[in-house]
């Protein structure tokens, strides 16, 4: 006899989506996460003062900041419906003042309508744009294995698609540092198939790019975890915290999901959390053998986000809007997340790939000052010296293993790519890499949440 109909492995969006889903449908449910809090990759934080561990969390008059996803697309429709379901507001990313971008020692600034690139490498990346374009128009995002020319771009890396098409050096740097900020990884580690599908996924690898109208169009005021808590709240006592999975046993006549306080049994499971641990949980029977591949095949990328912390806005005074991209780490990419109401300048970089696993090995005051280094490249020495400093190393977080979302290497896709959303039995599986559409961010979360809700109530009959 089944405890509940459903069990949900991980509270992160797409687990507390999944169970909101199958409740609201009638059906029992519980949801078992490893960590101390809800929200998998989206958590907000209060900021120490001077980043040294001197002072308590919370003496910068309650400032917050997103260590985890943070923004808001225009045309992410399911996330949009969550945050007003809940009355969450959103703030514009995009500021007053001009960007910078920096490539092979040469910066230039610009605005949304000025061109970012000299004449060469801007007719070099838009000519390399278009191929790309037209190459991610014939990916199939429901079954990116499938068609004509599947095999030929998983036998490929992205980085020799780069020094394929790319006809310049600052053109081939843009492609790569584009690679690292939304995969978190190089170019060289990664399917072009995988590139391809992902950016289709996502409305294209410019929207993905962009701020004003793109993929980091706004934040959530008060933090995206908001999200997840307000999920949390709605099923009560019915989400079980620090309760890491460690087996689950299925068969014809039902599931049990073993954790440290015991076992747990249903109809049906669904596991939502990342591919690297989902694939440290024991199945019995084990799983077919393409589940596990594709589990082993799937590593993370690396991420390391810093929030540093200002008085006040100091780029403001140059007409700078802090918005930075750069193929010099460690600030290769920089936004600013100062709060809507005024006050303190916060200065937020995203150290990704072979970067933070740099940074991740350095002792954390030498990783500090690196950064603030980075940025005082950029914005001059007032940067070096901020009233808070913050740092989250997804791939240190025992429970993540990486950040943003995992990614596939050449030949997984067409080879196993197609056990990524199979159910095994009754086990389920959800999580943003599992969407077809925003896979990697909240709202393809959501969107795995709702597809591996309606699987199970449509198996439970």
């Amino acid at each position: 006899m089944a405890n509940v109909d459903v069990i949900v492995v991980g509270a992160g969006v797409s687990g507390l989506v999944t169970a909101d889903r199958v409740r609201a449908a009638g059906r029992s449910v519980v949801v078992l996460e490893a960590r101390d809090r809800v929200g998998g990759r989206t958590v907000t934080e209060a900021v120490p003062a001077r980043g040294d561990g001197t002072e308590a969390p919370g003496t910068l008059d309650g400032l917050l900041v997103d260590s985890g996803a943070a923004w808001v697309a225009p045309d992410q429709t399911l996330l949009l419906a969550e945050l007003a379901r809940f009355g969450l507001k959103t703030t514009p990313q995009e500021g007053p003042g001009d960007a910078l971008v920096s490539l092979r020692g040469r910066s230039r600034r610009y605005t949304g309508e000025a061109r970012a690139l000299d004449p060469v490498t801007t007719a070099d990346v838009g000519q390399a744009m278009l191929r790309f374009s037209a190459a991610a128009e014939k990916v199939d995002v429901a079954a990116p294995w499938r068609g004509e020319a599947a095999d030929r771009y998983d036998a490929q890396t992205f980085e020799s698609w780069i020094r394929r098409t790319c006809l310049t050096s600052k053109g081939r740097d843009y492609f790569r540092l584009a690679c690292e900020a939304v995969l978190a990884t190089e170019p060289q580690n990664v399917s072009l198939l995988h590139v391809l599908f992902y950016a289709r996924s996502g409305g294209g690898l410019l929207h993905l790019l962009t701020t004003g109208g793109g993929a980091q169009d706004a934040r959530v005021v008060g933090g995206m975890q908001q999200v997840a808590e307000r999920l949390a709240e709605g099923l009560g006592p019915w989400v079980r915290l620090q309760e890491p999975v460690t087996t689950i046993l299925h068969d014809e006549d039902g599931v049990s999901v073993h954790s440290e306080s015991g076992a747990t049994t249903a109809q049906h499971v669904v596991v939502t959390v990342p591919p690297a641990l989902a694939s440290s949980i024991e199945y019995l029977p084990a799983l077919p053998q393409d589940r596990t591949l594709l589990s082993q095949r799937m590593p993370h990328g690396s991420v390391v986000k810093c929030h540093a912390v200002y008085r006040r806005p100091f780029w403001h005074d140059e007409a700078l809007s802090g918005e930075i991209a750069s193929d010099q780490g460690p600030a290769k990419v920089v936004f600013d997340t100062s709060p809507p109401e005024g006050g303190y300048g916060v200065l937020t970089v995203l150290v990704e790939g072979e970067d933070a696993v740099r940074l991740g090995a350095m002792d954390p005051d030498k990783a500090r000052t690196a950064v603030l280094r980075g940025l005082a490249a950029h914005l001059g020495p007032k940067a070096m010296d901020p009233v808070g400093y913050l740092a989250k190393d997804w791939t240190a977080e025992e429970w993540t293993r990486g950040c943003y979302g995992a990614h596939l290497p050449p030949g997984a896709w067409t080879q196993v790519g197609r056990a990524l959303r199979t159910p095994v039995g009754r086990v389920h599986w959800a999580g943003t890499e599992t969407a077809e559409r925003w896979c990697g961010y909240v709202d393809g979360a959501i969107a795995s949440g709702e597809r591996a809700a309606a699987e199970v109530l449509a198996a439970l009959g």
